[in-house]
């Protein structure tokens, strides 16, 4: 079966299991306007061959539609409204789905009551194996539609647009809230892709491999490497955070960075405060909190968790006392 095919199937079967409409990439409409363009650009080559076949053959390696309304507006613009729509979709389902696995106090007990009636575990197994196939399928849509833009055009532009997705934090197979969703599989299945299909690929994780590596296996034998070591002190990521960037490090790790106390977050950081890595501004504010990726490590490496634990408490309760000795100090004065 055909990937344009393929993708009519799941987007019918994705109108059926939810009711509220989620954004996707609009893939056999852009396929029609590549069709448009590669028509366009055969009949020129073929103009171009009649008067000069030397200057058809430099023709060929440079871009006819260059000035296409098609291509310009219709195809970069649309796709770009699509891919930021379905990067936020992603995102707002990824955590309203964890916010019930990891709930805290009271929240928690009511879930605890409920699930005494209700099976919610399975239920939460099947939205997540949901949401793994509607980021995996549009990104895939993505990827195969930029190959057939480059590759009737002879281009590069292609490529440069997933570039412009990286520096703006929307590549779908990049978003912490996947590498979440992907620890939230493994916390809930306990072995390594076991009920995940092969259509929405599989999640597989080495923590004792050195660096340590989550895997999504995707279809088309594609397949994605996540590293779990923090860039700061070079050890897995322990109570990690994502920063809007999309680097991981440890809390402690990226307060440190930030010149915040680590009870105090890294959200409290200065909005001029930088990533260690790759030195953007402003990615502390919107960092995530990945706690079922650290509820993986807490059960796979329950003796290295229980020591990073019991070191940040302690570096916690050093640094408290030395702000409120401070503060004490001002106070006086």
């Amino acid at each position: 079966m055909k990937f344009g095919d393929t993708f009519t199937e799941f987007l019918h079967k994705e109108q059926v299991r939810f009711s509220e409409k989620c954004s996707h990439v609009e893939y056999k409409r852009l396929k029609k306007v590549l069709k448009t363009c590669q028509s366009c650009k055969t009949l020129q080559e073929a103009s171009t061959a009649d008067q000069q076949e030397g200057a058809a053959n430099q023709n060929k390696q440079l871009c006819q539609c260059q000035s296409c309304p098609a291509c310009d507006q219709a195809f970069f613009t649309e796709l770009m409204k699509e891919v930021s729509d379905i990067a936020l979709c992603f995102s707002l389902r990824v955590r309203h789905l964890l916010h019930l696995h990891v709930a805290t106090g009271m929240q928690r007990y009511l879930l605890w009551l409920r699930q005494c009636f209700m099976n919610d575990q399975q239920a939460m197994v099947e939205k997540g194996r949901t949401l793994i196939e509607y980021v995996t399928m549009n990104a895939i849509a993505i990827r195969k539609i930029l190959k057939k833009y480059d590759k009737v055009h002879s281009s590069e532009n292609g490529k440069i647009f997933k570039s412009k997705m990286r520096a703006e934090h929307i590549e779908l197979l990049q978003s912490p809230w996947l590498i979440e969703l992907g620890a939230f599989s493994l916390n809930l299945h306990g072995s390594d892709g076991e009920g995940l299909n092969e259509l929405s690929g599989h999640f597989s994780c080495d923590l004792d491999m050195t660096p340590p590596i989550m895997t999504l296996m995707l279809p088309d034998s594609l397949k994605m490497e996540y590293d779990l070591t923090c860039a700061v002190c070079l050890e897995t990521v322990f109570n990690p955070y994502a920063l809007s960037c999309g680097h991981l490090f440890c809390k402690s790790c990226a307060c440190s960075a930030a010149s915040v106390f680590i009870f105090q977050g890294p959200k409290s950081a200065a909005l001029d405060a930088k990533c260690p890595i790759c030195r953007e501004a402003g990615v502390y504010a919107k960092a995530v909190h990945m706690l079922e990726l650290d509820l993986l490590l807490k059960i796979r490496c329950k003796d290295y968790w229980k020591e990073r634990y019991t070191a940040e408490r302690a570096e916690i309760l050093k640094q408290s006392k030395e702000f409120w000795d401070l503060q004490a100090k001002y106070a006086v004065y």
